[in-house]
Parts: structure tokens; C-alpha cells; sequence
């Protein structure tokens, strides 16, 4: 097909995918920035953080998981330019967000200290008590957390990612502006740096639904569709959140089992792996960045009913996904000798990082941009089953099992835990690689 019968020009595409990417990085960069305030906060408080954040990517997993399947279904009422249905979807996505992450923070606010308990189990009790104080502040958040995330669902659908971007940048200003004041102004230790968090996501909340109201917008929220529960439109969302909410739950407990078996290597293998998980996150940022592009961009065509478009979309992007990816990849293992001067690790701890981060960003260069972004684009046009089954078996049969059988039996440490990981990419990468070709998901309907 040529370029110019195409639904998105190269400008539309770099005008969705540039804030996408920027946006990630300026939330990495903050990130450390935010760990290196929390710091100052003491031992407990910091401890209290770390473990609490663990417990809260579960629940943010989970609200990310029902936005995207809001992205997709709002981003096929677009495709078929049916705004007054993606409009009624997105507050409807809105609606079910608000009561599901409600009754998540109720349930939390009246059991934390026995859930607490149960996962981490005997830590020293100021670790606990910061742990406690943590959480409840963290779930009044849940709300605001879920509202954003409908928010940027729509807006991301709509194809305007540089709003969310400059929601983020003022938002993580916020929290980190808010963190110096809290720990070293009034002294507040874990509160200090809980409550931020928390005015930082109410202001994301707001000014995203305040804009999602805006009726200059094609999809905009209504009241007469958020105060009223519609069962149909909820279930298109649900066919597409529920799998993906499943298949992010399962790598998420595969994570917590492969943190056990690292615990087994020893101190200089478990520093080495804790500084590259760190320059990982940073690395897939390219893959990362790219898979809401998808979902937009795919969505829409397959709202459309244009399987041509989408197939030649699927192709071109992934083509973007690959050359920025490699690039990125590229970039970051050049500098990653850098980074290491800022850590005080012995040289074999150097060696064994920059080991650990040659092997993943090799392959988070050309396998991860299919394992990842690709299966958003299936997802995108209904194909949430075969993604979900794929990703759950790759995990648990591929990462897990090889994790423990080259880690432990085979005794190559941390290493052997990469190469799991990268073999659960590559094994993804083929098998939707395949089912792109087949042409199978142009057989499913979401709307």
C-alpha cells in the first residue's frame, strides 16, 4: 500500500512515539533521583519502601492491565469513527477503574499488617512499622493511580501522548520536590516520602480527567455513562484487561521465585545482578515505550476493519521498535562502564555487570521489540488468549525452569538467570513473530 492512503503519516507516528519514549526516561531518571532522596530517610524507612513498592507493582500491574484494555477498545470505536461509543467506553473504563481500585484500597487499609506480615515475614519491627505507614498512605493513591490511567488511555488512543508526557514531567516534579521538602525539611521519614507520592498522583488524576471532559476532544467522558454500570461495553474491556491483568500477575510471582534463587549465588553475584537489573530497566525503555504505540495505531486500523493497514502497520512498526531499540541498547552499554564509577563494587562485581548487560541488551535489541511491543499489537486487534497462553508457558516453562536449571544445576550463577531470560524473549519473539504472518488475529472482533 502507499504511504500517503495510509491512516498515520510519518509525522503522526513520530509525534505519538517520541513523547512516549521521552516520557519513560524523564520517569527512570526521576526514579533514581527518588531513591536517592528516600535514602536519606534511614535504614527503615528505606527498607520500608523497597519491600511496600514490591507489593504495589502488583497493583499497578493490574491497573495498567485494565487501561490497556480500554485502549483498545477506544481505540477501535476510533478506527471506526464512532467517538459517541468510545466516549461511552472510556467512561465506562473510567467507572469500573474508580469502584475496582476502591474497593483494592479498602481491602488494604483493613488488612495491611497480616498481608504485610504473610510476604515479608519476621523483619525487625521499625521495618515493619515503616512498612505499614507506607502502604496505608500508598493506597489512598489506588484511586488516583486507576483514574490516571483511564485518562491516558484515552488520550494514548486519541494518539496525544505528549499530554500524559507533560502530566508526567509536572507530576514526578511533584513527588520529588515533595520528597527533599518531607525528608529534610520537616524530617517526616517514610510520610515524607509517602504523602508526595500520593499529591504528586492526585494532581495526574485530576488534570487528566479534567481534560478527558474537555469537549473539544473527539472521546470524552460523560456523566450519564460513568453513573450508570453497562454491562456489554465493560465486557469488551474485560475480554482484553482480564488476559493481560492474568499474564503480568505470572511474571510478576515468577519474578519474586527468581529473586529467591539469585539470593543463592552469593554476595559479589547478587550486587552485580542488582546493579544491571538496574541499567536493564533503563535499556528496554525503546521496547517499552513502543508497545502503546501499538495498540493505538493497530487498534484503530482493526476498528476500521482495515487488516491491510494493520498489516502493514505491524511492519513498520516493528521495523522502528527494532532500529530503536538497537540503537538505544547500543547507546546505553557504551556507557554503561560509566554508570559503574558510580558504584564502590570490586572489579570481578564490575566485570560480571558489564557481562550481565552485554547478554540483555543483545537481545532486548532484536528479540524483545517482538516478545513485547509486537504482542501488543495482537492484543490490539483481539488476539488476547493466544498472547496471554504464549506469555504464561514462555514464563513459567522458559524464564523459571531455565533460571533454576542453568543457575542452580548447572552452577553458572547469575548468569545462567540471564540467559533464561533472554530464551523467554527469543522463545515469545518466534511464536508472535509466526502468528503475525498467519494472519490468524485478522479473524477476531473486539467491538
Amino acid at each position: 500500500m502507499e504511504e500517503k492512503n495510509m491512516p498515520f503519516s510519518n509525522k503522526d507516528l513520530r509525534a505519538m512515539i517520541v513523547p512516549l519514549f521521552m516520557e519513560q526516561l524523564l520517569v527512570m531518571l526521576v526514579g533514581i533521583a527518588d531513591t536517592l532522596v528516600v535514602s536519606y530517610a534511614g535504614e527503615a524507612s528505606v527498607s520500608g519502601v523497597s519491600l511496600v513498592n514490591q507489593f504495589n507493582t502488583i497493583f499497578i500491574y493490574l491497573f495498567t492491565a485494565l487501561a490497556s484494555g480500554g485502549a483498545v477498545v477506544i481505540s477501535q470505536y476510533i478506527g471506526r469513527k464512532e467517538p459517541e461509543s468510545a466516549g461511552e467506553s472510556a467512561s465506562q473504563l473510567l467507572m469500573f477503574g474508580m469502584v475496582f481500585s476502591l474497593l483494592i484500597a479498602v481491602l488494604v487499609l483493613l488488612g495491611n499488617g497480616g498481608m504485610l506480615r504473610l510476604l515479608f515475614g519476621r523483619v525487625e519491627d521499625s521495618v515493619m512499622d515503616a512498612c505499614i505507614t507506607y502502604l496505608k498512605i500508598s493506597a489512598y493513591s489506588y484511586p488516583a493511580l486507576a483514574i490516571y490511567n483511564s485518562g491516558a488511555a484515552v488520550y494514548r488512543s486519541l494518539g496525544k501522548t505528549n499530554v500524559t508526557m507533560y502530566i508526567s514531567v509536572l507530576s514526578n516534579i511533584i513527588n520529588v520536590i515533595g520528597n527533599v521538602i518531607g525528608v529534610f525539611v520537616f524530617h517526616a521519614g517514610v510520610e515524607g516520602v509517602a504523602w508526595p507520592s500520593l499529591i504528586a498522583r492526585t494532581f495526574s488524576a485530576v488534570v487528566i480527567t479534567i481534560l478527558c471532559f474537555q469537549k473539544r476532544n473527539d472521546v470524552v467522558y460523560r456523566s450519564r455513562w460513568i453513573f450508570k454500570w453497562n454491562t456489554d461495553c465493560l465486557k469488551r474491556i474485560w475480554n482484553v484487561a482480564i488476559p493481560n491483568g492474568v499474564e503480568n500477575g505470572i511474571f510478576q510471582l515468577v519474578k519474586v521465585a527468581l529473586s529467591s534463587i539469585v539470593a543463592l549465588f552469593g554476595t559479589y553475584q547478587i550486587a552485580a545482578n542488582g546493579v544491571a537489573q538496574s541499567i536493564w530497566s533503563l535499556a528496554a525503555l525503546a521496547g517499552v515505550a513502543m508497545g502503546p504505540a501499538f495498540i493505538t495505531v493497530i487498534g484503530r486500523c482493526m476498528g476500521n476493519k482495515d487488516t491491510e493497514a494493520a498489516e502493514y502497520y505491524f511492519t513498520k512498526l516493528s521495523k522502528i521498535t527494532l532500529l530503536l531499540s538497537s540503537a538505544w541498547n547500543l547507546l546505553v552499554f557504551i556507557f554503561t562502564p560509566l554508570f559503574l564509577r558510580f558504584y564502590a563494587l570490586e572489579p570481578q562485581t564490575k566485570q560480571l555487570v558489564i557481562w550481565l548487560v552485554l547478554i540483555h541488551n543483545i537481545f532486548n535489541a532484536v528479540a524483545f521489540p517482538f516478545s513485547r511491543a509486537l504482542s501488543n499489537g495482537l492484543r490490539a486487534a483481539g488476539d488476547v488468549k493466544f498472547t496471554m497462553y504464549v506469555s504464561v508457558i514462555s514464563t513459567i516453562a522458559g524464564r523459571l525452569f531455565l533460571s533454576y536449571l542453568l543457575g542452580i544445576i548447572l552452577h553458572m550463577g547469575v548468569i545462567g538467570i540471564a540467559v533464561a531470560m533472554v530464551c523467554d524473549w527469543v522463545i515469545r519473539a518466534v511464536i508472535f513473530i509466526w502468528r503475525q504472518k498467519s494472519g490468524k488475529w485478522k479473524e477476531f472482533q473486539v467491538i
